[in-house]
């Protein structure tokens, strides 16, 4: 049987791990650490995505084709399977980011013109409410301060409050960006890897388009950050129009009425640049 071709994979791979492992060491994260999260990555992806429906996935199978022993494969289960037990069911949820949706989306705190209408912190209609209907167990104060932390949320001079910004985007590596990183990351890689193997199971390929130029001018690099993030944040607001009524928590008003299997779906934008770096023969790379 011929061995199939994996260098076009190693070059890819290792361009995720280049910038991953410069997240990881501004963070403190050693080889060590991140190498016991890739076993343990490993043994999941083997247990759950390549398992036998008809039959019970097995340490012996796991650990065929991660090449990992028996006994670590059983260790990482076992951890798994605290993990899994302890994780909430909506673990990609983000309260702040649910408040502001409730708030764009749900007719009882939008003005007559269906805008998000500006309100009082406490009383009937306030973001008091709001918070209660769509964050669950956090107090109102500390969804305000971090609203307003961002930018997201502003005070008038009557003391109402004002929503600025239509998306929630923390700042720094908080827990809620490293959140955000690791969901839009896996996201982005499932995405990729649907694809791919759709090709062979002709299955609908997923929608996946990069822009990219690599002989750019650097005296219009600042116009075109304003641009491409003016024109992106348009976009995702009109997509967002289109889907969030159907949200059944926003639906429901927060009551987060499910009646079958739930689909989480979404469209993620990113904006890159990077200085183009000649090769050793004077080309650009």
């Amino acid at each position: 049987m011929r061995k199939p071709n994996t260098q076009p994979l190693h070059r890819a791979l290792y361009r995720i791990l280049r910038p991953l492992a410069r997240l990881l060491l501004r963070n403190g994260i050693p080889f060590a650490e991140f190498a016991e999260l890739a076993r343990r990555a490993y043994v999941d992806a083997a247990l759950e995505d390549f398992s036998d429906n008809r039959k019970k996935p097995t340490d012996s199978r796991a650990a065929v084709m991660t090449g990992l022993t028996r006994k670590e494969v059983r260790k990482q289960r076992e951890i798994l399977s605290g993990e899994h037990d302890a994780s909430p069911g909506n673990r990609h949820e983000n309260r702040a980011s649910r408040v502001v949706s409730g708030w764009v989306h749900d007719s009882a705190f939008q003005t007559g013109l269906g805008e998000p209408a500006e309100l009082p912190f406490d009383g009937p209609l306030s973001f008091s409410e709001l918070v209660k209907r769509y964050s669950g167990d956090m107090t109102p104060r500390a969804v305000l301060q971090e609203l307003m932390r961002v930018g997201v949320v502003e005070t008038e001079v009557s003391g109402k409050l004002a929503l600025r910004q239509r998306a929630y985007v923390p700042a720094g590596d908080s827990e809620e960006m490293l959140q955000i990183f690791g969901e839009d990351v896996s996201d982005l890689i499932a995405t990729i890897d649907h694809n791919l193997v759709g090709s062979e199971a002709e299955t609908p390929p997923l929608f996946q388009r990069t822009l990219v130029y690599n002989n750019i001018p650097p005296e219009i690099m600042a116009r075109w950050r304003r641009y491409a993030a003016q024109q992106s944040q348009a976009m995702l607001e009109q997509l967002d129009k289109w889907l969030g009524p159907h949200d059944r928590d926003i639906a429901g008003h927060g009551e987060n009425n499910v009646t079958g299997d739930a689909v989480r779906t979404g469209v993620g934008i990113f904006y890159f640049e990077d200085p183009v770096q000649p090769d050793v023969g004077g080309e650009q790379t």
